[in-house]
């Protein structure tokens, strides 16, 4: 659920309201560039038969287009005063119930066998630790979002703090 339907912005005269507890952009790693590189350089080979240019010309616009791609699908986590923020969901502090970091093994059990279907997910496979934070909205179904984090304590400690 990308919004919870309580969620409010916070007033504007909220002292400390907007200030950003903790904020992390989820990037993708080096090797992932490495292989959008790898994967935009088959333009080399299916066009270079016709002609070298056209096939480099096509390798560079095939990666420009997967960098966009990532660049723009990179969410960020937000955790302020009055609100959480996760990708395109938010939700106020309000609603928030315990934080829960999970690494290796514990962390893929939580994105596998032991994870909700209605829990809202913002994964990226480049990061293997997970957050799961409780939803305590009792209008919301969601009963937790599950994200991940390349620092989960400091998410964790931001969000119970």
């Amino acid at each position: 659920m990308p919004e919870s339907s309580a969620a409010a912005p916070a007033p504007k005269s909220a002292p400390g309201a907007a200030t950003v507890l903790y904020t992390e952009k989820l990037w993708p790693n080096f090797w992932i560039w490495l292989v959008s590189a790898g994967l935009s350089s088959a333009g080399i080979l299916m066009l270079a038969p016709i002609s070298l240019t056209v096939g480099i010309t096509a390798a560079v616009v095939l990666f420009a287009i997967i960098a966009v791609l990532l660049v723009l699908s990179t969410p960020t986590i937000t955790v302020t005063a009055s609100t959480v923020r996760v990708g395109r969901a938010t939700i106020e502090r309000s609603f928030i119930g315990t934080a829960t970091a999970f690494r290796r093994a514990e962390a893929t059990a939580e994105r596998g066998t032991r994870l909700n279907g209605l829990a809202f997910l913002c994964i990226r496979g480049w990061v293997d630790p997970v957050v799961r934070i409780e939803i305590t909205d009792p209008t919301d179904r969601t009963p937790y979002w599950l994200t991940s984090s390349r620092h989960p304590e400091q998410l964790v400690d931001a969000l119970q703090g």
